[in-house]
C-alpha cells in the first residue's frame, strides 16, 4: 500500500536549505548527468534534509516506491529501478554513508528493503561490506546500528575485560568511523548535517564486564539481567537444534565437544543426548555457575563424575579468553565447537575463530555461533553476514548455509509473546543462517 510518509513533499519539504535540496532532487528525479558536477565537493553525497533526515540515498532509492510512480511507471517498476541504479552507486561511490537514518530510524537500505527493491538493496549491502572490511583493514571495527540503539565501546582497554554473553551486531557510527551527529564537533554544526537522529529508547549497557556483575534471573523460559536484557530465551530451541545437527552430521554417537555460553543450557542437553566421549563447557558468570551446580542440574558434579574418563565431562568457570588458552596449552581438540556469547562485540568472535579454533578443532571438525550479528535490523545482519564469511575463509573454514524459518509469531511485538518481561527484542527477523562451518588445515 502507497505510504504518504514516502512522498517528495513529505521528505523534501519547501523549508529545505536549497544547497541541500538541489542535490535531494536530482537524486529523487534519477538525473544522474545534473547529480555529478554537484558532487565534485567533499561531503556532498552525505548532505541531510534538517528535518526528515533524507539523505540523496533515501531519496534515489525511496523515489521507485509506487506512490511516487504514475500509472504508466507501475508498469515499468523494474525500469525505475534500473535508472536508479547508477545515481545509487555514483552516490556511494562519492562518499554517501550507506548507514545513515532518517527520520522514520531507516537507512537508504532499509527503506529499499521495505519497497521490495532487491538491486538497490544489494548495493547498499555491498557498500556496508565494502566499509566493514576497510574498518578491518585499518583495526577498527566500525560498530553497525541496530534498532535498539545500543552502542558497545571498541577501545581496546575494555575489549580486554570482555567475557562470555551473546554475541551482538551494532550500528551507530558513519561509514567514515565518525559519530552521525558529529563527533568532536560540539560547538560546530555542519549546516548539511544538521539533522538530528530521532530519539530512541536507551539501550540496554551488555559490556561484557557489566554483565559479569549483574544478577541474573532464571525464569520459565527465560534468562534476563538484572536490567531485563534476554541472555538467552526458549524461542532459541529450534535455532540450537538445527546448529546441533549441523554441527555432528546424523547426531553421530562419541564425538569431542567444546561450547562456549552455558545459559539456559539448551544446546548443551542437546549434546549430551549424543552421548560425547569428551564435552567441556565454558562460562564466566558466577549466576550461571551457581546454576549449573544446584541440586537438579544435569550438569552439576555428578555430570563431571560420569564422564567416559577423568576430565571428559567439564564445566570451566571463567572467561573463555582465559580458559582457552590453558585448554591449548594441554593439547585439547575437538570435533565440534559452538560459540554463544552475551556482551561481546563481532571483534572478539572473530578473535576467537581466528586466533583459536583452527588450534582447537580437529581436521574435519565443524565450528558454529549463534548468529546473532545486527538481528534486529535486517541490512546489518546481511552485512556481518558477508564480512563474517570472508573472514571465516581468511581462517581456514569452508562455510555451508542453513536457511532457518524462525516462528515470529510471538516475537513480533515489543513486551509481548515471548519479549513479556524483557526491556529489547534482540530478534526481529523471520529468518536465520546456521553457519556449518568445516575446518580445513592450511596449506603449507
Amino acid at each position: 500500500m502507497a505510504e504518504a510518509k514516502d512522498t517528495l513533499e513529505s521528505r523534501i519539504p519547501a523549508s529545505c536549505p536549497a544547497s541541500i535540496s538541489q542535490i535531494l532532487y536530482h537524486a529523487w528525479h534519477h538525473d544522474l548527468s545534473g547529480l555529478k558536477p554537484l558532487l565534485r565537493a567533499a561531503g556532498r553525497a552525505s548532505v541531510q534534509e534538517p528535518t526528515t533526515g533524507e539523505t540523496p540515498l533515501h531519496a534515489a532509492i525511496r523515489a521507485c516506491a509506487p506512490v511516487n510512480l504514475s500509472p504508466l511507471d507501475s508498469e515499468e517498476e523494474g525500469e525505475v529501478q534500473k535508472h536508479a541504479k547508477p545515481v545509487v552507486h555514483e552516490l556511494f561511490m562519492g562518499g554517501a554513508i550507506w548507514n545513515d537514518v532518517d527520520s522514520n530510524n531507516e537507512t537508504p537500505g532499509c527503506v529499499a528493503a521495505r519497497l521490495g527493491l532487491p538491486d538497490l538493496y544489494a548495493l547498499c549491502v555491498e557498500a556496508g561490506v565494502r566499509a566493514e572490511l576497510l574498518f578491518g583493514l585499518l583495526d577498527g571495527y566500525e560498530q553497525l546500528e541496530s534498532d535498539d540503539g545500543e552502542e558497545e565501546d571498541e577501545d581496546e582497554d575494555e575489549a580486554e575485560e570482555e567475557g562470555d554473553g551473546k554475541v551482538q551486531g551494532e550500528v551507530g557510527e558513519s561509514a567514515d568511523g565518525a559519530e552521525a551527529e558529529g563527533e568532536g564537533s560540539e560547538d560546530v554544526v555542519d549546516p548539511d548535517r544538521a539533522f538530528v537522529q530521532p530519539k530512541r529508547a536507551p539501550g540496554p549497557d551488555v559490556d561484557s564486564a557489566d554483565y559479569l556483575r549483574s544478577n541474573l534471573t532464571y525464569s520459565e523460559g527465560k534468562l534476563v539481567d538484572s536490567s531485563q536484557n534476554g541472555v538467552m530465551m526458549a524461542w532459541e530451541t529450534s535455532i540450537m537444534r538445527a546448529s546441533v545437527e549441523a554441527l555432528l552430521p546424523g547426531l553421530a554417537i562419541g564425538r569431542r565437544i567444546l561450547n562456549i555460553g552455558f545459559g539456559l543450557g539448551i544446546i548443551d542437553g542437546m549434546f549430551a543426548a549424543t552421548r560425547p566421549s569428551k564435552h567441556h563447557i565454558i562460562e564466566a558468570h558466577p549466576a550461571v555457575l551457581e546454576h549449573v551446580n544446584s541440586a537438579g542440574s544435569e550438569f552439576g558434579q555428578a555430570w563431571e563424575a560420569g564422564g567416559p574418563s577423568d576430565g571428559a565431562y567439564k564445566v570451566h568457570a571463567g572467561k573463555w579468553q582465559d580458559v582457552v588458552p590453558k585448554l591449548l596449552e594441554r593439547g585439547e581438540t575437538y570435533d565440534a565447537i559452538y560459540f554463544d556469547t552475551f556482551g561481546e562485540d563481532y571483534g572478539q568472535l572473530r578473535m576467537f575463530f581466528t586466533e583459536y579454533v583452527p588450534a582447537l578443532l580437529e581436521e574435519g571438525g565443524r565450528f558454529g555461533f549463534f548468529n546473532g550479528l545486527g538481528a534486529d535490523r535486517k541490512i546489518c545482519y546481511d552485512i556481518y553476514t558477508q564480512v563474517a564469511e570472508m573472514h571465516l575463509s581468511d581462517a581456514g573454514m569452508d562455510v555451508e548455509w542453513h536457511e532457518l524459518e524462525v516462528d515470529m509469531k510471538d516475537l513480533d511485538k515489543e513486551g509481548e509473546g515471548e519479549w513479556q518481561g524483557v526491556k529489547r527484542r534482540y530478534w526481529t527477523l523471520d529468518s536465520k543462517s546456521i553457519r556449518d562451518l568445516i575446518f580445513r588445515p592450511f596449506l603449507r
